[in-house]
Formats: C-alpha cells, sequence, structure tokens
C-alpha cells in the first residue's frame, strides 16, 4: 500500500488549495519535538538538527506533486506537551511553539500539519533503563491533559480542510536488552511504558479525528521474537534504526538515524494520502 501509494504520488500533479492572508505558497508545517526537526549526533556526539528527518522525507515526496511546496520545521528538541502550550524551552517570537504554529496558519497556506509530542513528558523519568513510576504518572497525566488543548488550537487555526496527521512512538530504551538479564527485564518494561504511552496519545488523536501514523508498529517495539543470535526483533530493529546502539561519540543516542527517519516518514504516508 505505501509503495503504491508513493508511485502514485510521484507520478501524479495536483494543484494547490485556497489561500490564506499574507503568503501564496503552500506548506508542509512540521511541529513537535527533536523528532520533528530531524535531529541526529553529530560527530561530536551534539544532537543537532539535521535535513533528513520525517519531515524532510515527507516534503521530499509531496513537493513532487504539490507545486511550490515549502516546509516549515517549528519542532523543539526536549519540547513537552506542557511547553508547548506554555513556551519555556525553545525561543519562539509569540511565546511557544503552538502560539507561533497558530500564528503561522493564520497568514500562511498550509496544506498539511504533521505532529508529534508527548515523549519527552515521560522519557526523562526513565534512567538506566529504569522508570520512575511517579514520574511516569505525572508525564502521562499532563499529556493526556494537554493534547486535547493543543489538537483544538491547532483545528481551531487550521480550519477544517487542512490535514493534521500525527504519530506515536518507537521505544529507543529497548537495547537496554543487551544488558544482561537484569537488562531484559528493563527492555520489557520499557515496552510496556511505550504502549502504555502510545495507547494514551492514541486515545486523544482520535478523540479528536487526528489520524496517527504507526511508528511504533513500524519500528516492530512489540516484537520479541528471537531473529538473530537469540536477539529480539524489536531490539534488532532499534539498534538499526536510531543511534541507540552507535558507539561514542555519536551514541548512545535515542533519535533516528537517516534511514529510521524514512520508516517514520513512511508511516506517515497512508495516513496522509493525496493532498
Amino acid at each position: 500500500m505505501i509503495g503504491s501509494l508513493a508511485l502514485a504520488l510521484f507520478g501524479t500533479s495536483i494543484p494547490g488549495g485556497a489561500a490564506h492572508a499574507g503568503s501564496t505558497s503552500p506548506y508542509l508545517l512540521s511541529l513537535g519535538d527533536s523528532l520533528a526537526q530531524g535531529v541526529q549526533p553529530a560527530a561530536s556526539g551534539q544532537s543537532v538538527g539535521t535535513t533528513h528527518g520525517y519531515a524532510d522525507d515527507l516534503f521530499r515526496v509531496y513537493q513532487r506533486v504539490v507545486k511550490g511546496l515549502r516546509l516549515e520545521k517549528l519542532g523543539c528538541s526536549g519540547e513537552t506537551t506542557t511547553s508547548m502550550l506554555e513556551g519555556g524551552i525553545c525561543r519562539y517570537a509569540a511565546g511557544s511553539q503552538l502560539a507561533t504554529a497558530v500564528a503561522f496558519l493564520h497568514t500562511h497556506r498550509v496544506r498539511l500539519i504533521t505532529l508529534d509530542i508527548g515523549a519527552n513528558d515521560v522519557d526523562g523519568c526513565v534512567v538506566d533503563g529504569r522508570a520512575d513510576q511517579a514520574c511516569v504518572a505525572s508525564g502521562m497525566a499532563a499529556a493526556g491533559a494537554d493534547l486535547p488543548v493543543i489538537l483544538a488550537k491547532l483545528w481551531a487555526a487550521a480550519g477544517p480542510g487542512v490535514p493534521i496527521v500525527a504519530m506515536n512512538y518507537y521505544d529507543p530504551f529497548l537495547p537496554i536488552w543487551l544488558d544482561g538479564s537484569a537488562g531484559r527485564a528493563r527492555a520489557t518494561e520499557s515496552v510496556q511504558l511505550a504502549q502504555s504511552f502510545n495507547h494514551l496519545i492514541d486515545g486523544a488523536y482520535t478523540a479528536a479525528g487526528v489520524p496517527m501514523a504507526d511508528v511504533e508498529g513500524a519500528f516492530e517495539t512489540s516484537t520479541f521474537t528471537p531473529v538473530a543470535f537469540g536477539l529480539p526483533r524489536n531490539v534488532v530493529v532499534a539498534c538499526t534504526l536510531t543511534w541507540s546502539c552507535a558507539p561514542p561519540r555519536r551514541g548512545p543516542n535515542i533519535h533516528a538515524n537517516t534511514a529510521g527517519y524514512w520508516v517514520i516518514a513512511l508511516a506517515f504516508l497512508p495516513k496522509i494520502g493525496f493532498l
């Protein structure tokens, strides 16, 4: 299905929609955390923005069929659902990422909004593969309260003609499996946390009528079937598509690599369809 959709997209020309005031160019607006920026580790080990994130990949697909399409990435490394609403991590002219996105929607012709947000509400609760359950509960409560507000404000600013497509998350902590029996137990717990969190945000997106790209499924996060040297498939995939198993200085790093971002983009494609 993904392959046939991509083939159709590359062979089809689609005219632009109705214009908004301020800009006649159509935009793909990418919102969220570091994944929305396409962050990867540099040789120094510092995580930096690149042009090889999933939003860049989607842009490269759709610019072939939407004349004059431009990409605007507002994502912020470390952004939580609360900071997306209130600001405080990255600097924005309107004070927060959401306020800036709303202003952008009012002055530009946006054809598609992509969104990933919430991982940082709980990722910081995991240290050495062990989750602080009180921290997790607090983070999930914040995400559950904030996401409906974020989505409502985006829908109000975008209007019914602009699709919003979100995503759930892969588990970046799976490689803890490699640390012996204790690591295997923690990896199992980590997957359970990822599933619980993804279930939470899936409910928020469903309630708001927002399609969700199944990145958890694309990364085979729940598949513990052994595939090589006794390693489960989900661990192998995590090591292959992220920097989690990379040696220093680039690793270990929880962000997707170039191949991983393409896998995320491919998970988005069937949910977006034709613009």
